[in-house]
């Protein structure tokens, strides 16, 4: 679809309808919520293949099934390599004030890694990279609620301290299993 305007991953909103005739044409039309641009297309079947032709593109595609399969875990691979650093600069850059700057670096740092193993075809590197990365953007997490948990801990004692004297000593709620029956469905 051309004419979206410029946006950040998971901004732009397009609703996509797909319509099949009865002579088997397929309509496809794409519209921007944003925009309200809208564009479309008429799919309509070619041609029949002839069997020897179909029997080729099978037998073709069996002989290059691992191949294929290699690829598709490459790119899977990539995809999910440029997601997790798309993902772990926007947390650097969204709690910036949260993160020290030894833990940053090494965040930093694994990124770097990750972006050069992108730039060979090597899958195990990338894997590698990532799973380091991975590691070290925890760091984040756990730099991000250690904080938050020492400042609630702080508050927590504050708030025990004055509910200590009005506690009524062994008072629990006891907790009873029960099971409920109805008298009029048992009546029946």
């Amino acid at each position: 679809m051309t004419g979206i305007p410029p946006a950040p991953r998971g901004v732009p909103q397009i609703e996509v309808t797909f319509d099949i005739d009865a002579n088997g044409i397929v309509h496809v039309s794409a519209t921007d919520k944003g925009t309200g641009k809208e564009q479309s297309i008429k799919i309509s079947g070619g041609s029949a293949l002839p069997k020897e032709d179909i029997e080729r593109m099978v037998k073709d595609a069996e002989a290059h099934a691992e191949e294929d399969r290699r690829r598709r875990e490459e790119a899977e691979t990539r995809n999910q390599a440029e997601s997790l650093v798309y993902q772990t600069e926007k947390v650097l850059t969204d709690n910036a004030d949260k993160i020290s700057a030894e833990t940053r670096q090494e965040v930093q740092d694994a990124i770097k890694d990750v972006n050069e193993a992108l730039k060979g075809d090597d899958v195990s590197a990338i894997k590698s990279a990532m799973e380091q990365l991975a590691t070290k953007s925890q760091a984040i997490g756990q730099a991000m609620y250690g904080q938050q948990a020492s400042t609630g801990t702080d508050q927590a004692a504050g708030g025990a301290g004055s509910q200590g004297g009005t506690s009524s000593g062994g008072d629990e709620d006891e907790v009873v299993d029960a099971e409920i029956v109805d008298d009029d469905e048992r009546n029946k």
